[in-house]
């Protein structure tokens, strides 16, 4: 039998086949769409639980009550598109996520898709956080926003997000204003994923404690341009002002082995802060961070004999505050931990860009430094500044080192300065240090105040004569 023929006896049935398949598809697309969004035994609607997404009442209750009704399935609660009034603390059981319809941050109009009002923790930061977190729980997808704050009268709050236990999970959050932002620990945690989160943060912004095994910390923005719209009732310059004088971005306590990827504040009083707690200090590695407008952007006070290890990270302090000089980078007496920077930029208006004093190791390589400038800088000889450009002090003999080390031991290597004047101070507290293979806008200029304790060969000589300089 040929084919033609076989065909030709299958035309109508092929034909009913082909005809059904269409029919069915769209019978099953109909029954879907008519289906809710929380259909099925482990999804759970908030509305459903009388929750009324309208921005007056309170739906802390109802929340809570799907919450719990999905805790028995390890289910998912959905919120829809709306603005849900929460005055009380929401906890998030074991296993269970909650979602909302937030699928990207919008700068100028913020209060679209899932928003959560806060109105809870006034003036109570040990209060319970807005989202207690449990074991394995996530919250995604949502805005947060505290409608009671005023830049005028700037209030303490409970924290955003309280994390305990194992592998929590905060996702595509945006906070618009929140005094606190995520608090990991300081119970035992483990695991943590904070991942696309952006915002503008008045006082903290993340703080780890008590980690005993690898959290991660990605893709994190922290700006003042969340709470300047005419929708979030703020002004920019009194968001920046405010978190210049007090914000905190980045703080880590006890944490073996965080890892931080792409992260960015802008403005604080300090970027990134690395403390001894009693639970202990921290040692881990940070890549493709930054830290802009800041007084310090990164201060050492304690960490773990491992450190940490920064690469490629970008550094710019700006700003007096409380009388004390921008410095991009201070390491603080009592650190014992050492600190390792490679391939990392710092510059600003800051005075000097690495001031250790630490007694643990310090690495710099592959870095680039400039201090005291503004405007475009020229940073190869010979090269004509704009009109606008103008060396503050930095080339003079007097100004403070870009590098200056104190204390513990230091390795320079390969780096640039981009300005005239003093480069490097090995301060006689230093116990050793090797300096070598670096160049400058006008060379390198060191003082060596440790003797032949100092190893310092192959560096291009500086121009700049700087008193008590000895080689």
């Amino acid at each position: 039998m040929s084919f033609k023929s076989i065909l030709g006896k299958q035309k109508g049935v092929g034909s009913q086949i082909i005809l059904s398949v269409p029919l069915c598809l769209s019978l099953g697309l109909a029954a879907a769409m008519a289906q809710s969004p929380t259909a099925g035994t482990d999804h759970f609607d908030a509305t459903a639980f009388g929750a009324k997404a309208d921005g007056k009442s309170d739906d802390t209750a109802a929340i809570q009550k799907a919450l719990d009704a999905a805790a028995k399935v390890d289910g998912v609660v959905r919120l829809r598109t709306g603005q849900y009034l929460v005055a009380g603390s929401l906890k998030i059981p074991a296993g269970v996520s909650l979602v909302g319809n937030h699928q990207t941050p919008v700068l100028t109009n913020p209060l679209i898709g899932t928003v959560i009002l806060a109105t809870g923790g006034r003036d109570k930061e040990d209060a319970p956080a807005l989202f207690e977190m449990g074991n394995s729980s996530a919250v995604r997808s949502l805005t947060v926003f505290y409608p009671d704050q005023k830049l005028d009268d700037v209030r303490p709050y409970a924290w955003t997000f309280h994390l305990q236990g194992s592998d929590n999970t905060v996702e595509n959050v945006t906070l618009i204003n929140s005094y606190n932002g995520i608090r990991i620990g300081p119970e035992p945690t483990v695991r943590h994923r904070i991942r696309s989160v952006v915002g503008s943060v008045l006082r903290r912004g993340i703080l780890v404690d008590n980690c005993w095994d690898i959290g991660r910390i990605e893709n994190v923005h922290w700006v003042c341009e969340w709470w300047q719209s005419k929708q979030v009732r703020a002004e920019r310059a009194k968001v920046y002002d405010y978190m210049l004088k007090n914000c905190e971005g980045f703080i880590f306590g006890k944490s073996d082995n965080q890892y931080v990827t792409n992260t960015f504040i802008y403005p604080a009083k300090i970027g990134y802060r690395f403390i001894s707690t009693e639970h202990g200090a921290m040692y881990g590695q940070l890549c493709g961070i930054g830290a802009d407008a800041t007084h310090r952007c990164i201060q050492v006070d304690g960490l773990l004999s491992p450190g940490i290890l920064i690469t490629n990270g970008q550094f710019i302090a700006t700003h007096v505050v409380n009388g004390e000089k921008p410095v991009c980078v201070v390491i603080n007496r009592k650190n014992t931990g050492q600190v390792r920077f490679q391939n990392c930029g710092f510059w600003g208006p800051a005075v000097q860009n690495v001031v250790a004093h630490g007694r643990g190791f310090v690495s710099l390589s592959s870095c680039w430094f400039r201090a005291d400038q503004l405007g475009p800088a020229p940073v190869v000889p010979g090269a004509s500044p704009s009109s606008s450009s103008r060396w503050y002090k930095a080339a003079a003999p007097d100004h403070p080192p870009l590098v200056e080390a104190d204390g513990g031991k230091i390795q320079i290597v390969g780096c640039t300065f981009a300005v005239p004047g003093p480069s490097i101070l090995l301060g006689k507290g230093l116990k050793h240090a090797i300096v070598s293979g670096n160049n400058g806008v006008t060379g390198v200029t060191i003082a060596n105040q440790i003797g032949d304790r100092a190893i310092i060969a192959n560096n291009e000589p500086g121009e700049t004569q700087w008193p008590g300089e000895r080689q």
